[in-house]
Protein backbone atom coordinates (compact mmCIF):
# COMPACT_ATOMS: atom_id res chain seq x y z
CA UNK A 1 0.00 0.00 0.00
CA UNK A 2 1.54 3.45 -1.02
CA UNK A 3 -0.05 6.50 0.97
CA UNK A 4 0.82 9.29 -1.38
CA UNK A 5 0.59 13.54 -0.95
CA UNK A 6 2.29 16.55 -1.03
CA UNK A 7 2.40 19.65 1.09
CA UNK A 8 -0.18 21.71 1.84
CA UNK A 9 -1.28 25.27 3.30
CA UNK A 10 -2.95 25.04 6.94
CA UNK A 11 -4.03 28.83 5.71
CA UNK A 12 -7.44 27.48 5.55
CA UNK A 13 -7.43 25.36 8.12
CA UNK A 14 -7.33 21.41 9.02
CA UNK A 15 -10.05 20.17 7.26
CA UNK A 16 -9.56 22.17 4.24
CA UNK A 17 -6.11 20.09 3.46
CA UNK A 18 -7.98 17.20 3.98
CA UNK A 19 -10.66 18.11 1.51
CA UNK A 20 -7.52 19.63 -1.04
CA UNK A 21 -5.76 16.53 -0.71
CA UNK A 22 -8.54 14.12 -1.27
CA UNK A 23 -9.29 16.49 -4.23
CA UNK A 24 -5.71 15.83 -5.64
CA UNK A 25 -6.38 11.72 -5.54
CA UNK A 26 -4.09 11.64 -2.19
CA UNK A 27 -4.36 9.95 1.09
CA UNK A 28 -1.91 11.90 3.22
CA UNK A 29 -0.13 15.08 3.21
CA UNK A 30 2.22 17.17 5.05
CA UNK A 31 2.01 20.81 6.25
CA UNK A 32 4.45 23.22 8.36
CA UNK A 33 3.36 23.86 11.46
CA UNK A 34 4.20 28.00 11.30
CA UNK A 35 5.63 29.86 8.66
CA UNK A 36 8.70 27.83 7.77
CA UNK A 37 11.13 30.10 7.32
CA UNK A 38 9.45 32.84 10.23
CA UNK A 39 8.46 30.79 13.15
CA UNK A 40 5.35 32.29 13.01
CA UNK A 41 2.42 30.11 14.29
CA UNK A 42 -1.53 30.85 14.78
CA UNK A 43 -3.95 29.32 16.58
CA UNK A 44 -5.38 25.74 16.38
CA UNK A 45 -9.45 25.32 16.50
CA UNK A 46 -10.06 21.87 17.86
CA UNK A 47 -13.55 21.66 16.00
CA UNK A 48 -11.27 22.12 12.63
CA UNK A 49 -9.45 19.50 14.20
CA UNK A 50 -11.65 17.36 15.25
CA UNK A 51 -13.18 17.75 11.05
CA UNK A 52 -10.04 16.69 9.70
CA UNK A 53 -9.50 13.68 11.65
CA UNK A 54 -13.46 12.54 10.75
CA UNK A 55 -12.29 13.43 7.67
CA UNK A 56 -8.81 11.08 7.76
CA UNK A 57 -11.09 8.10 9.15
CA UNK A 58 -13.85 8.07 6.55
CA UNK A 59 -11.14 8.51 3.59
CA UNK A 60 -8.87 6.01 4.84
CA UNK A 61 -5.82 8.38 4.93
CA UNK A 62 -2.52 6.83 6.20
CA UNK A 63 -0.25 9.02 8.87
CA UNK A 64 0.49 12.42 7.98
CA UNK A 65 3.59 14.61 8.96
CA UNK A 66 3.90 17.55 9.76
CA UNK A 67 7.07 19.63 9.30
CA UNK A 68 8.75 21.71 11.81
CA UNK A 69 10.32 25.29 10.88
CA UNK A 70 13.18 25.73 9.40
CA UNK A 71 14.35 28.41 11.66
CA UNK A 72 14.29 25.86 14.07
CA UNK A 73 18.02 25.16 15.39
CA UNK A 74 18.23 22.87 18.44
CA UNK A 75 22.13 22.72 17.70
CA UNK A 76 23.14 26.55 17.12
CA UNK A 77 26.15 28.13 18.56
CA UNK A 78 23.90 30.94 19.85
CA UNK A 79 21.92 29.88 22.85
CA UNK A 80 18.89 32.52 22.19
CA UNK A 81 18.59 30.32 18.62
CA UNK A 82 18.72 27.09 20.72
CA UNK A 83 16.18 28.35 23.25
CA UNK A 84 14.12 30.01 20.22
CA UNK A 85 13.83 26.62 18.81
CA UNK A 86 13.29 24.09 21.80
CA UNK A 87 10.16 26.32 22.33
CA UNK A 88 9.16 26.13 18.85
CA UNK A 89 9.43 22.33 19.36
CA UNK A 90 7.69 22.12 22.58
CA UNK A 91 5.18 24.02 21.30
CA UNK A 92 4.87 22.08 17.85
CA UNK A 93 4.20 18.91 19.81
CA UNK A 94 1.69 19.80 22.16
CA UNK A 95 -0.13 20.97 18.54
CA UNK A 96 0.28 17.51 17.38
CA UNK A 97 -1.55 15.46 20.29
CA UNK A 98 -5.01 17.53 18.46
CA UNK A 99 -4.21 14.69 16.12
CA UNK A 100 -2.90 11.98 17.65
CA UNK A 101 -0.66 8.68 15.81
CA UNK A 102 0.95 10.94 13.32
CA UNK A 103 4.52 11.98 12.75
CA UNK A 104 6.34 15.51 13.20
CA UNK A 105 9.39 15.96 10.68
CA UNK A 106 12.07 18.28 11.40
CA UNK A 107 15.77 19.05 10.06
CA UNK A 108 18.27 17.83 12.75
CA UNK A 109 19.85 21.70 12.47
CA UNK A 110 23.33 22.78 12.02
CA UNK A 111 25.80 22.99 14.63
CA UNK A 112 27.29 26.68 13.27
CA UNK A 113 30.88 25.92 14.13
CA UNK A 114 30.58 23.84 17.20
CA UNK A 115 31.19 20.47 16.22
CA UNK A 116 29.30 17.62 15.17
CA UNK A 117 29.31 15.47 18.21
CA UNK A 118 28.90 18.70 20.36
CA UNK A 119 25.65 19.67 18.17
CA UNK A 120 24.61 16.16 17.80
CA UNK A 121 24.43 16.28 21.87
CA UNK A 122 22.62 19.54 21.80
CA UNK A 123 19.87 18.29 19.13
CA UNK A 124 19.14 14.80 21.83
CA UNK A 125 19.09 16.94 24.95
CA UNK A 126 16.64 18.76 23.39
CA UNK A 127 14.54 16.07 22.52
CA UNK A 128 15.04 14.86 25.81
CA UNK A 129 13.30 17.88 27.40
CA UNK A 130 10.13 17.66 25.39
CA UNK A 131 9.70 14.08 24.63
CA UNK A 132 7.33 11.79 27.01
CA UNK A 133 5.90 8.44 27.08
CA UNK A 134 2.55 9.39 27.11
CA UNK A 135 3.01 11.58 23.82
CA UNK A 136 0.98 9.99 20.75
CA UNK A 137 3.21 11.75 18.03
CA UNK A 138 6.69 10.18 16.57
CA UNK A 139 9.25 12.88 16.14
CA UNK A 140 11.46 12.22 12.85
CA UNK A 141 14.91 13.09 12.12
CA UNK A 142 15.26 13.87 8.61
CA UNK A 143 18.23 12.76 6.27
CA UNK A 144 20.00 15.98 5.58
CA UNK A 145 22.61 16.43 2.47
CA UNK A 146 25.39 17.44 4.87
CA UNK A 147 26.44 20.68 3.42
CA UNK A 148 28.21 22.88 5.70
CA UNK A 149 27.75 22.44 9.35
CA UNK A 150 24.28 20.61 8.52
CA UNK A 151 24.04 17.57 10.78
CA UNK A 152 22.57 14.44 9.76
CA UNK A 153 24.22 13.87 6.13
CA UNK A 154 24.98 10.24 7.58
CA UNK A 155 22.83 7.14 9.05
CA UNK A 156 25.69 7.12 11.48
CA UNK A 157 25.11 10.63 12.70
CA UNK A 158 21.71 9.93 13.07
CA UNK A 159 21.81 6.81 15.07
CA UNK A 160 23.82 8.61 17.30
CA UNK A 161 21.68 11.02 18.16
CA UNK A 162 18.67 7.96 18.82
CA UNK A 163 21.48 6.96 20.72
CA UNK A 164 21.00 10.04 23.39
CA UNK A 165 17.11 10.08 23.39
CA UNK A 166 16.08 8.20 26.64
CA UNK A 167 12.06 7.57 25.11
CA UNK A 168 13.69 6.37 21.76
CA UNK A 169 10.48 4.66 21.24
CA UNK A 170 8.98 8.44 20.12
CA UNK A 171 11.86 9.15 17.31
CA UNK A 172 11.94 7.88 13.92
CA UNK A 173 13.37 8.84 10.97
CA UNK A 174 12.41 10.40 7.48
CA UNK A 175 13.73 9.27 4.34
CA UNK A 176 14.35 12.30 1.82
CA UNK A 177 15.56 10.72 -1.52
CA UNK A 178 16.70 13.77 -2.91
CA UNK A 179 18.87 14.10 0.45
CA UNK A 180 20.02 11.09 0.92
CA UNK A 181 21.73 10.93 -3.13
CA UNK A 182 23.18 14.30 -2.54
CA UNK A 183 24.28 12.93 0.55
CA UNK A 184 26.27 10.51 -1.65
CA UNK A 185 24.35 7.16 -1.02
CA UNK A 186 23.03 5.46 -4.31
CA UNK A 187 20.02 4.79 -4.83
CA UNK A 188 19.99 4.36 -8.58
CA UNK A 189 22.85 1.73 -9.01
CA UNK A 190 22.47 0.24 -5.38
CA UNK A 191 19.23 1.09 -3.75
CA UNK A 192 19.50 -2.86 -1.81
CA UNK A 193 22.98 -1.51 -0.42
CA UNK A 194 21.56 1.52 0.37
CA UNK A 195 18.73 0.70 2.23
CA UNK A 196 21.05 -2.22 3.89
CA UNK A 197 23.35 -0.10 5.47
CA UNK A 198 20.47 2.15 6.45
CA UNK A 199 19.05 -1.65 8.06
CA UNK A 200 22.52 -2.11 9.76
CA UNK A 201 22.72 1.48 10.94
CA UNK A 202 19.90 2.81 12.02
CA UNK A 203 16.77 -0.04 11.41
CA UNK A 204 14.41 -0.32 9.34
CA UNK A 205 11.62 -0.30 11.90
CA UNK A 206 12.79 3.31 12.45
CA UNK A 207 11.71 4.17 8.84
CA UNK A 208 8.50 6.07 9.10
CA UNK A 209 7.64 8.34 6.47
CA UNK A 210 9.30 9.31 3.04
CA UNK A 211 10.16 12.63 1.50
CA UNK A 212 9.58 11.65 -2.55
CA UNK A 213 11.45 13.81 -4.56
CA UNK A 214 13.85 13.54 -7.55
CA UNK A 215 17.29 15.93 -7.61
CA UNK A 216 19.06 18.55 -9.66
CA UNK A 217 22.25 17.51 -8.41
CA UNK A 218 24.95 14.05 -9.21
CA UNK A 219 24.89 11.96 -6.42
CA UNK A 220 27.08 13.00 -3.40
CA UNK A 221 26.70 16.82 -4.84
CA UNK A 222 25.46 17.74 -1.23
CA UNK A 223 23.60 20.85 -2.75
CA UNK A 224 19.85 19.70 -1.91
CA UNK A 225 17.73 21.24 -5.10
CA UNK A 226 15.20 19.18 -5.25
CA UNK A 227 13.75 18.26 -8.77
CA UNK A 228 10.33 17.04 -10.20
CA UNK A 229 9.86 13.16 -10.31
CA UNK A 230 11.78 11.44 -13.44
CA UNK A 231 13.47 15.01 -14.20
CA UNK A 232 16.29 14.67 -12.12
CA UNK A 233 19.36 12.58 -11.61
CA UNK A 234 17.90 10.07 -10.13
CA UNK A 235 15.11 9.58 -12.84
CA UNK A 236 12.19 8.07 -12.85
CA UNK A 237 13.05 4.43 -13.08
CA UNK A 238 14.86 4.41 -9.91
CA UNK A 239 12.07 6.52 -8.62
CA UNK A 240 9.43 3.69 -9.24
CA UNK A 241 11.44 1.45 -7.80
CA UNK A 242 12.00 3.23 -4.66
CA UNK A 243 8.07 3.39 -4.38
CA UNK A 244 7.28 -0.18 -5.29
CA UNK A 245 10.61 -1.23 -2.73
CA UNK A 246 8.72 -3.48 0.07
CA UNK A 247 10.99 -1.59 2.78
CA UNK A 248 8.79 0.89 2.13
CA UNK A 249 5.48 -0.29 1.63
CA UNK A 250 3.04 1.27 4.09
CA UNK A 251 4.55 4.80 4.70
CA UNK A 252 3.80 8.19 3.71
CA UNK A 253 5.19 9.42 0.72
CA UNK A 254 5.27 13.35 0.64
CA UNK A 255 6.27 14.85 -2.45
CA UNK A 256 8.48 18.42 -2.31
CA UNK A 257 9.14 18.24 -6.04
CA UNK A 258 8.88 22.30 -7.53
CA UNK A 259 5.20 21.82 -8.75
CA UNK A 260 2.39 23.76 -8.91
CA UNK A 261 -1.07 21.80 -8.07
CA UNK A 262 -1.26 20.59 -11.25
CA UNK A 263 1.97 19.08 -11.32
CA UNK A 264 1.33 17.44 -8.11
CA UNK A 265 -2.10 16.01 -9.12
CA UNK A 266 -0.18 14.41 -12.02
CA UNK A 267 2.77 13.05 -9.80
CA UNK A 268 0.13 11.96 -7.24
CA UNK A 269 -1.41 9.77 -10.04
CA UNK A 270 1.68 8.62 -11.65
CA UNK A 271 2.62 6.65 -8.37
CA UNK A 272 -0.62 5.45 -7.74
CA UNK A 273 -0.66 3.91 -11.28
CA UNK A 274 2.68 2.19 -10.62
CA UNK A 275 1.02 0.71 -7.30
CA UNK A 276 -2.28 -0.44 -9.34
CA UNK A 277 -0.10 -2.20 -11.85
CA UNK A 278 1.95 -4.59 -9.70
Amino acid sequence: MIYIGCHLSVTNGYEAMGKTMSRFGGNTFAWFTRNPRGGKTKAVDPADVRALRAHLEREQFGPLVAHGSYTMNLCSAKEETRANGLDMLRQDLARMELLPGNLYNFHPGSHTGQGVEKGIAQIADALNCVLTPQMHTTVLLETMVGKGSEIGGTFEELREIMDRVEFSEKVGVCFDTCHTWDAGYDLVSDPDGVLAHFDEVIGLAKLKAVHFNDSKNACGARKDRHEKLGQGCIGMEAMKRIALHPVFQGLPFILETPNEDEGYIREIHTVLEWQDRV
